[in-house]
C-alpha cells in the first residue's frame, strides 16, 4: 500500500484531496493546527491525524516518524496567507512576511529535505501545491504571492535535481474555501475543492512529468 503525507489535510483541498487518495487506497498521514478539525477529517479518511504547525520543527519532526515506514507522495499543502486584511506591501510588516516564508516555503522544504531519501528509494513524488498569485501581481497579494513565487522556483529547481522522484507544483484555482473567505473574496462563487482535488488526483495517479501544472488544464486534458 502507498503511503501518502499531506500538509493542512483537515479542510479545504487538502482534506478534498485525502478523500481522492482514500478511495484509491492509499495510506495517508495529515495534519493540521486545529485537533477538532483533523480528528474529524481523519475519521473520514482512515487517516493517521497529527496536529501540529508545520512551521515547527518538533511537529514536522512528528510527521516525519509518522511516514518512517516509507513514503511515496508528499503534499505541501499547508499554507498561511499571512495578515488579514491583507495589506499592500508598502504597508507588509517584514516580520509577518517572514512568518509567511517560514510556513509557505521553509516549511515545504525541510519536510521535502526529510524524506527525500525514502521518496528517491520508492520512485516517489512531491505535489507543492502552489496559486496563481505566484505568477500575477494582484493588489494585497503580495506577501502570499511571494512565498509562492519562491515555492515554484524551489519546485523548479528540486525537479531538475531529483530525476528520480516526480516533482509537480499546481495551481488549484479559485476554490470554495475559508482561506479565499479570509482573503475577503467572494469564495461562494467559486468551485468547491473537490474538482481540484479530482484534478490533482489524476496527476498522481498518471504521474505525469515533473512541472508546474492547473487544476483546470488538468481537468481539460481528461
Amino acid at each position: 500500500m502507498k503511503t501518502a503525507l499531506i500538509t493542512g489535510g483537515s479542510q479545504g483541498l487538502g482534506r478534498a484531496l485525502a478523500r481522492e487518495l482514500a478511495r484509491d487506497g492509499w495510506n495517508l498521514v495529515i495534519d493540521a493546527r486545529d485537533p477538532a478539525a483533523l480528528a474529524a477529517a481523519a475519521a473520514e479518511t482512515a487517516a493517521t491525524g497529527i496536529a501540529g504547525d508545520v512551521a515547527d520543527p518538533a511537529h514536522r519532526a512528528d510527521l516525519v516518524r509518522a511516514v518512517s515506514g516509507g513514503l511515496d507522495l508528499l503534499v505541501n499543502n499547508a499554507s498561511t496567507l499571512g495578515p488579514t486584511p491583507m495589506p499592500r506591501l508598502g504597508a507588509l510588516p517584514v516580520d509577518d512576511l517572514a512568518r509567511t516564508l517560514a510556513t509557505n516555503v521553509l516549511a515545504p522544504l525541510a519536510l521535502i529535505q526529510a524524506v527525500l531519501p525514502t521518496l528517491r528509494e520508492r520512485r516517489g513524488a512531491i505535489l507543492n501545491i502552489t496559486s496563481d498569485a505566484a505568477v500575477e501581481g494582484y493588489e494585497t497579494w503580495g506577501g502570499y504571492g511571494t512565498s509562492k513565487a519562491a515555492l515554484e522556483q524551489l519546485s523548479n529547481v528540486l525537479a531538475a535535481e531529483e530525476p528520480d522522484v516526480a516533482v509537480w507544483w499546481a495551481d488549484p484555482g479559485e476554490m470554495n474555501t475559508a482561506m479565499l473567505r479570509a482573503a475577503g473574496e467572494d469564495a461562494d462563487a467559486a468551485p468547491p475543492p473537490s474538482e481540484a482535488a479530482a484534478a490533482l488526483r489524476r496527476l498522481v495517479a498518471d504521474r505525469r512529468p515533473s512541472g508546474r501544472y492547473t487544476a483546470a488544464g488538468l481537468a481539460d486534458a481528461r
